[in-house]
């Protein structure tokens, strides 16, 4: 097979000025909501990319799991490479690809931890083995060996049996929005790209050339 050949033509949809709603986050709901009720798997997976204060780009899918006004929500280990990088440079892009719709967003803007509180009721909302896992696992550190993680599982099950508080190294982030760009595959690589930025608090919308 020759990867060079590999190639789709995007027809599904059309994105135009006046399809679109003013807001930027009430645009990215309505896209969401098609995208849920399309039934797309892992519909919450968004590409995230980070910068380190050397300009090194790193970027790892993670979950999406809320958003609002108030930024684009993920949870995660402080302590993991992507928690080193947020406090050394506290800047974002995610990016969500929907292949069945033929659409992408991208959402770039400060990053800034969630509430405690807001921490504790996601972290509480979750199975018992994903909370003894979030003690379980030094993420992003160098270990020996798979029987580590099992190790600490066991000893982290013993020690709070189903009583699993939320590590301090474990929390939230929100990915407070500056721009968001919505992407709709058009044929003959004609895609439709537009840009919201974010203008003293008032959304303004252009055309990318794609």
């Amino acid at each position: 097979m020759n990867i060079a050949n590999i190639r789709t033509d995007y027809k599904l949809m059309t994105l135009n000025e006046s399809d679109v709603l003013p807001n930027a986050i009430a645009q990215f709901d309505a896209w969401w909501q098609q995208a849920v009720h399309s039934e797309i798997e892992e519909v919450n997976a968004m590409t995230l990319a980070t910068v380190s204060s050397d300009g090194k780009p790193d970027a790892r899918i993670v979950l999406l799991k809320n958003f609002s006004e108030e930024g684009f929500e993920f949870f995660t280990n402080y302590n993991s490479a992507k928690g080193k990088e947020l406090a050394e440079n506290p800047y974002a892009c995610l990016v969500f690809f929907w292949k069945e719709l033929e659409r992408q967003v991208r959402i770039t803007g400060r990053v800034k931890k969630v509430s405690a509180a807001r921490s504790d009721e996601y972290f509480y909302s979750r199975p018992a083995g994903s909370r003894v896992g979030a003690w379980s696992s030094p993420q992003s550190e160098v270990i020996a060996s798979r029987e580590v993680l099992e190790a600490n599982e066991k000893h982290f099950k013993e020690q709070f049996g189903e009583d699993i508080p939320r590590p301090e190294h474990w929390g939230g982030y929100a990915v407070m929005p500056e721009s968001i760009e919505f992407w709709q595959g058009r044929s003959n690589r004609l895609h439709d790209r537009l840009l919201y930025t974010l203008e003293n608090g008032t959304w303004k919308i252009k055309r990318l050339a794609p």
